[in-house]
């Protein structure tokens, strides 16, 4: 539908079924809320560990840091909007907040790609260059690194959201339960090939370098390791293991959203859900599970303060 007040757009999106909406509210309702708390509370719980604990304050543990906060940032831009679309009768979002919604969604998944090759950067100096490892990766370094993480994705979804604002719209109804630039576009009377071209050089520009940089540190990585001792090796890919997983499950989540995107209209609506809600769900609940468990620093810190708060209810 669209609305002239104001001069504003209004869009509305499809939520997976409005019969089964009407049956189920409450309950996806429910659903929704409990894992976007449990994503709140997972993700601050390790960076108040981090923050709090001055020994911590190293550039593996910052890096971490960031990428929670990041974590916490993309789902405050997805939860809060659902949350409501859940508990309304009609789902519908200004064209306004369309793009903003659509801005914060994909710089969070850029410089989700950003910050883990900024990651992957700190782990090959520290085993593969371990005695420059001071001098390479200092504090200001690490203030650089992030400001870049957040400050390149920013710019260039910003242009994207730019262009798109642009464009003059026939059709006023996004089959999605979120907004994204792809989905907008499809909704545009003009000739989009400016923006999707733009689009696509984003895209590769800002997974691709990330990616390959991410894989040649590990084969760097990997390679050192094997001229070392087990001893080595076990401490190495302790520190990498937690980096490694949290880099293959989001590109696998990005991966089905991009494939979701392409394939729009072509695969059965609760597929298409399913598919684009998983970047969403999956890296922001379980990265602060990794970190919190498979990182022996992290993983003392939670248990000391848990166990103080166990001992402290039974007294």
């Amino acid at each position: 539908m669209m609305d002239y007040y104001n001069n504003n757009v209004t869009y509305y999106i499809s939520l997976d079924g409005h019969v089964e909406l009407e049956r189920y509210r409450y309950v996806y309702f429910i659903l929704t809320l409990a894992v976007y708390l449990l994503i709140i509370c997972c993700n601050s719980v390790v960076i108040s560990v981090i923050c709090a604990n001055k020994s911590l304050h190293e550039p593996m543990y910052i890096f971490i840091a960031a990428l929670l906060c990041n974590s916490l940032c993309g789902t405050t831009a997805f939860y809060p909007k659902l949350l409501i679309d859940l508990l309304s009768e009609t789902q519908m979002i200004l064209f306004e907040g369309c793009i903003f919604q659509a801005f914060w969604l994909y710089v969070y998944a850029t410089a989700e790609f950003t910050l883990l090759s900024a990651m992957a950067y700190d782990r090959y100096v520290s085993i593969c260059k371990p005695l420059q490892y001071v001098t390479l990766v200092k504090m200001s370094t690490v203030r650089k690194l992030l400001f870049i993480c957040w400050f390149v994705p920013s710019c260039e979804i910003g242009v994207g959201g730019i262009l798109t604002y642009q464009l003059n719209l026939c059709k006023f109804k996004l089959n999605r339960i979120y907004c994204n630039y792809s989905a907008l576009l499809r909704l545009s009377c003009r000739d989009t090939t400016l923006v999707n071209s733009y689009g696509l050089f984003i895209s590769v520009v800002a997974v691709f370098p990330p990616v390959i940089f991410i894989i040649f540190s590990y084969i760097r990585i990997l390679t050192v390791c094997l001229k070392y001792s087990k001893e080595f090796r076990r401490k190495a890919l302790q520190t990498c293991f937690p980096h490694l997983i949290t880099f293959i499950l989001f590109s696998v989540t990005s991966l089905f959203e991009v494939i979701n995107n392409r394939l729009d209209g072509n695969v059965p609506h609760l597929l298409s859900v399913i598919l684009s809600i998983e970047n969403a769900i999956i890296p922001p609940l379980i990265n602060p599970v990794i970190y919190g468990l498979k990182l022996q620093e992290i993983f003392n810190r939670i248990k000391r303060i848990f166990w103080k708060k166990s001992n402290q209810i039974s007294f």
